[in-house]
């Protein structure tokens, strides 16, 4: 889509009960670990999108084959023992963790991307398999793992201060290691660690002993014990974080929109939500009836501004940077310095395009400041960026003639998002 999207106005309060895709997070974990197991397994309500569809093709290019044909993915483990190509696009997650297991494999296998990957960072990851015997030349896409058959393994240290997926990358593919793999990180707190604990939990459900700050009292190391990895069957989360921008058409509208099937107890960063609503004057409150079960927010018709450090949950501040500019009184994010490196710098991206639509924003290092101001209409740009994207529409569902640039980048995580949007909000 060429053409700036108009993005709808909710001209009144929004009542609707929402079926949100898989967890990307989820479904990308379940099928790297479905295609080193040692049988078959099924990956149900997986996320149909292109970061999952991509990473699909990447495991059954090195040799797995991942059935993508029904609702429910069929993974079968095949021997990694043939020369590949792996396009990433623009999924972190197949740059990171697929070359780590394509040290396993017996060819050559070469990873490329779209033109804005080249710029996101993966040198850690690979300097960290050179570290544990892997033949992987260079520090950024393009690059190609020159596999031998099996990784040494050990103990490595790595700066995950710029992503938590360093971290993970290294987890996954770390039972199928000879000697297992010790990761130390050594820099800034470590961000998004609700994602390593994502994968920790995963790895334990596969049968794989794993120790972590929690179980080993050292907040900087995760040792994963070399061994099988048994087949288990995943049944995936909505993903949470993708719950952000309906949630925040409750707040912005004063209406309510319930999100089925919110999990109780969850590792995905998205949970955060719950406290982040409430503390912004939404009631907030889990529900069990016979429309949905699920979490049901509701806007009073004021937002509240925020103060809060959104280190843990990074991928939630473009939305929650849009309600802040819609609140009646200052906001201040912080610890995000490491979304500078996501699809595009998201703090640069935000302050511009809020500025851009009459925000009073302030950039800083780690964060933004949010003062409120009158927003007018203009257009949004999303920077190939599906968060980005989120935060246009919710600024348009608040202020007329707000058209946003490439709704069709959303495709990442949630296909069809638009259409669905827009059947949210009443003509």
């Amino acid at each position: 889509m060429t053409e700036p999207w108009p993005a709808p106005r909710a001209r009144r309060p929004v009542d609707a009960i929402v079926t949100l895709p898989g967890s990307k997070s989820l479904t990308n974990r379940a099928l790297v670990l479905a295609a080193i197991a040692e049988g078959p397994s099924v990956v149900s309500r997986a996320l149909r999108s292109r970061d999952s569809l991509l990473m699909a093709g990447a495991l059954t290019a090195l040799g797995s084959h991942v059935d993508t044909s029904g609702e429910d993915w069929v993974v079968t483990p095949g021997p990694f023992d043939r020369d590949a190509a792996v396009d990433c696009g623009l999924a972190g997650t197949v740059m990171r963790f697929v070359p780590p297991i394509a040290g396993l494999s017996t060819g050559t296998v070469s990873f490329d991307g779209d033109p804005h990957m080249r710029t996101r960072p993966i040198g850690e990851v690979l300097a960290a398999l050179r570290g544990l015997g892997v033949d992987v030349p260079g520090d950024a896409l393009p690059f190609a793992v020159h596999g031998s058959g099996a990784v040494r393994g050990g103990t490595v240290v790595v700066d995950a201060s710029s992503s938590s997926q360093f971290v993970s990358a290294l987890l996954l593919a770390g039972a199928r290691y000879d000697e297992g793999v010790d990761v130390r990180h050594d820099g800034k707190p470590v961000p998004s660690l609700p994602h390593i604990d994502m994968t920790v939990a995963m790895l334990r459900e596969h049968g794989v002993e794993v120790d972590d700050p929690a179980s080993s009292g050292d907040a900087n190391r995760w040792r994963v014990a070399p061994g099988p990895v048994r087949a288990v069957d995943h049944l995936i989360e909505p993903d949470l974080s993708n719950a952000a921008p309906f949630l925040a058409l409750a707040a912005v509208s004063g209406g309510t929109v319930v999100v089925r099937d919110w999990p109780h107890e969850t590792t995905q960063a998205g949970d955060a939500l719950r406290d982040i609503l409430t503390a912004m004057g939404c009631e907030v409150a889990f529900v069990d009836g016979p429309d949905a079960t699920g979490l049901r927010v509701t806007g009073s018709g004021t937002l509240l501004g925020i103060d809060v450090d959104l280190h843990d949950v990074g991928e939630l501040t473009p939305a929650i940077a849009a309600l802040c500019a819609l609140a009646e009184a200052p906001s201040h994010l912080r610890g995000v310095a490491h979304i500078r490196g996501h699809e595009t710098d998201r703090l640069a991206a935000l302050a511009t395009e809020l500025t851009g639509l009459g925000a009073d924003v302030t950039e800083h290092d780690d964060g933004l400041s949010i003062r409120p101001a009158p927003l007018h209409g203009g257009v949004f740009h999303t920077y190939a960026d599906h968060r980005m994207a989120h935060a246009g529409v919710i600024i348009g569902a608040a202020v007329e003639d707000v058209l946003v640039e490439n709704i069709a980048t959303t495709g990442k995580t949630f296909p069809d998002f638009g259409g669905f949007w827009s059947g949210l909000i009443p003509a």
